[in-house]
Formats: structure tokens, sequence, C-alpha cells
């Protein structure tokens, strides 16, 4: 299969590059493609003629976000209504990757694929608006959501958490928080195998289990051997940030399980996770 990729050089991009090396993978990122510059996405589909686009480009800073909300829409609501487009005039398909925050987070049970959304800040009302482009666009697409991301290299809350606790300072994490830590490799290994179903279609595709930020930084702790650090529990609304997250965020992954795609406990992810960073 031929494959053009967007965002390839992000957390989940360079776990579908490995999950995906059987295969033909056309890489893009902001070096290479400005997705919100319309004509130019038009020509990177055209030009490279896959049977797939992979659209994992994205302004993930939720903060970031909630600063500056017209950027937001720009890069990842226009942004992926360009990606789809292309994909439209080259008739291939698109997987596209969003986010449980398109939902509010007031669900005890946690969110099926075809629950109603409404997201309650900038950067989920901006990933809603790329679903909604995707939607009214194609009708051979996978979105994706995901929670929580963590993969090898660079800054993420386990390093946040890791770092401070390797420099001996207690810990204040919020606890009223849940939702699903998600492996980015476990979470490409899973992409690669429902891009092989042609099952279009909205998937939930996370770790097994949820916690709040509180448990999982714990676990982090556990298992790094820094457990005798302090970690006090604190509430969402004394951590002042830009953005709101949805307190309860947790997906459940219905229809992928009924494809027979499931990802490993998130327990496991972090341990393997951890075993490879070292």
């Amino acid at each position: 299969m031929r494959i053009l990729l967007t965002g390839g050089h992000g957390q989940l991009g360079r776990a579908l590059q490995q999950a995906l090396a059987d295969q033909t993978l056309i890489i893009t990122d902001l070096d290479t493609l400005d997705i919100t510059d319309k004509a130019a996405v038009l020509a990177a589909v055209t030009n490279s003629a896959p049977d797939l686009v992979i659209h994992a480009a994205a302004y993930t800073n939720v903060d970031g976000c909630a600063r500056d909300p017209a950027l937001a829409l720009r890069v990842n609501g226009l942004g992926a209504h360009h990606v789809a487009l292309a994909c439209q005039a080259a008739g291939c398909e698109l997987v596209h990757i969003s986010t449980n925050e398109v939902f509010p987070g007031d669900a005890p049970a946690g969110y099926t694929e075809w629950m109603a959304r409404r997201a309650i800040n900038s950067y989920g009302r901006s990933k809603l608006a790329a679903e909604q482009f995707v939607e009214r666009t194609l009708n051979r697409y996978y979105i994706v959501r995901l929670a929580w991301l963590f993969a090898p290299g660079g800054r993420n809350f386990i390093h946040a958490i890791r770092q401070r606790a390797e420099s001996g300072q207690p810990l204040r994490v919020v606890a009223d928080e849940i939702g699903n830590p998600t492996y980015a490799q476990d979470l490409a290994a899973a992409i690669a195998q429902l891009i092989q179903t042609g099952q279009y279609g909205i998937y939930h595709l996370v770790n097994e289990g949820a916690c709040s930020r509180w448990a999982f930084a714990n676990e982090i702790l556990r298992l790094t051997g820094l457990n005798g650090i302090i970690n006090q529990p604190i509430l969402s609304r004394d951590y002042q940030r830009a953005s709101t997250p949805p307190l309860f965020g947790v997906l459940q992954n219905i229809q992928g399980a009924a494809l027979g795609i499931r990802l490993r406990p998130w327990q496991e992810a972090l341990a393997a996770y951890l075993e490879n960073e070292g």
C-alpha cells in the first residue's frame, strides 16, 4: 500500500513509520508540507498518488490552542479539511487522527464511538471541526480518537514526572482528571491493523483501562523506583492552566474490539515504554 503520512516527525508519526515499514511511505511534516495551504496539500496528495493518507499533523499544544483559538482552528480544523478535499480529488482513503477532547468529560461510564460530541475547549473544538469536515467530505475514512499519548523521545507527562521526582521535589498532580494513557507504539500497530480491514468509521484506539493523572504518576513512580517521593493529589481547579480539559474523557474501544483490535492495558504499555527509555 502506498501511504502519505502528515506529521511524520511527531510522536505518533515516528511510531507509524515503524509500524508501517513494510508499506511504501511518503513522509511529510511542517518543514515539507504546510497543511494550512490548501493548494500545497492538494499538490502533495495528487503528486504522491497514495492509496491512503494518514493525517497525524496537528497543533496539539492544548494551552496554546486556548490562547490562540484562531490558530487552532486554522491548523487543526481547516488543515484537516484541506487534507480531506485532497483525498476526495485523488480518490484515496483517509485516516484522520482525533482526540478524546471532542467530548465534554461528563459521562461517568466513558464515551463510545457514536456518542454525541461537545467540545469544551479550543483544542477540542478545532478537532471536532476537523472530524466534521472529514465526515462531510469523504465516504472512505477512518477517524481514530486517542487520549493521553506518550512515546519514546521528547517531552511528555511521564518525562515531566520523572524529571521532577529524580530531582527530589515533591509532586502535586491532578486527581480528578481521568483518561486513557495511550502508548504511541501500540496505537500505531492498531492503526496498521485497522487500515487492512476496509471497515471505515470512527474508532477509539486507546490502551485498555483508565486512571487519573495522579494514579498515572503513582505508577510511573512505582515502576521507576521513585515511589518514596511525595505525590499530593490536587483538584483540577487548583492547577492553573489556559485550557480546560474534559475531566472524565475516558474512551471505550467498542468498534475496534469488534474487529479484534485491542491495545494492552495501560500499565503494561507504560512498563514497556519505561523499559525502552531506560
